[in-house]
């Protein structure tokens, strides 16, 4: 499995990531997000949304474990499952990958025997206050091709 990695040392450059592979987006995308507090997964959904145009304020839907924001160009479905026990059945997160829009999902690795085959994660590394290493692991042709576009 491929996997490509990049260091970004500031938050502008985590949103200018984010909003290069907006620029690729296709119905049905899934992104998923790895990382501890604080490595930059909401600060990447923010400029992911910008891409899209969205005008509401990104926050992570930790209470709400999805938030839906419809303004912009596509559907974004920004998931927070940090707070789903191993009860989360009827929650419907899987229904929202055969969506038109594109569903972003922190702390994925919670709910990985639910994620779909094809998809692209993104592991989120501190190496210290500004600097970030980004891992990108594809899952699928479309993730790949997306990945060696934008990095």
């Amino acid at each position: 499995m491929d996997e490509y990695k990049l260091t970004t040392h500031s938050m502008e450059e985590t949103l200018e990531i984010a909003q290069n592979i907006e620029s690729e987006k296709f119905p049905g995308m899934v992104i998923c997000l790895y990382g501890e507090l604080g490595s930059g997964k909401t600060m990447f959904v923010k400029g992911f949304a910008t891409g899209l145009g969205i005008e509401g304020t990104i926050t992570s839907p930790t209470f709400n474990i999805v938030k839906e924001y419809l303004d912009g160009e596509a559907p974004l479905y920004h998931m927070d499952v940090y707070r789903l026990n191993e009860s989360s059945e009827g929650v419907g997160i899987e229904d929202y990958f055969d969506k038109d829009g594109v569903c972003i999902i922190e702390w994925a690795d919670l709910i990985e025997d639910k994620l779909p085959e094809n998809r692209l994660d993104i592991f989120f590394k501190v190496i210290d206050e500004e600097t970030r290493v980004l891992k990108f692991v594809p899952h699928g042709e479309k993730y790949v091709s997306i990945v060696n576009s934008v990095i």
